[in-house]
């Protein structure tokens, strides 16, 4: 019996003309440090490294002439937090994907129809079955 859990779901990644992505990633990481008010409270939360997402803060901030995160550096008095900018992009980002996964609800039986259920995906897939290029049979 199937569940919700088995329900496919959309993705979105903004490839925008400048560059730059938005991407569920970085929704995930505006979320943690809602949260945690912290870029290092967010890597922790995410279990990323303090690079990684103090990288992903800096392109997002350069991705658009407004800040998205706001960031105060220093031990005791540092932090971060979301801009309104910052705060209208992720309304706005969320709307697409409601938009998203609700036209492709339209379409995708027809692949649910076609899946095999009795597939059980490993960690080494990626590795040992490169997708084959139907085209050159490569």
């Amino acid at each position: 019996m199937r569940t919700d859990a088995d329900a496919p779901q959309v993705g979105v990644i903004l490839k925008l003309p400048n560059g730059g992505v938005l991407a569920p990633t970085d929704l995930e990481l505006i979320d943690a440090l809602r949260k945690e008010r912290s870029i290092i409270g967010a890597s922790r939360a995410l279990g990323l490294s303090y690079r990684k997402c103090w990288l992903s803060v800096d392109a997002l901030n350069r991705t658009f002439e407004s800040p998205v995160v706001a960031t105060f550096p220093g031990r005791r008095e540092g932090g971060a937090e979301i801009t309104p900018f910052g705060e209208r992009l992720v309304s706005v980002y969320r709307s697409i994907e409601r938009h998203a996964a609700n036209s492709a609800k339209r379409t995708l039986d027809e692949i649910i129809g076609a899946l095999d259920w009795s597939y059980q995906k490993t960690a080494s897939d990626a590795e040992t079955e490169p997708r084959r290029d139907r085209a050159s049979g490569r």
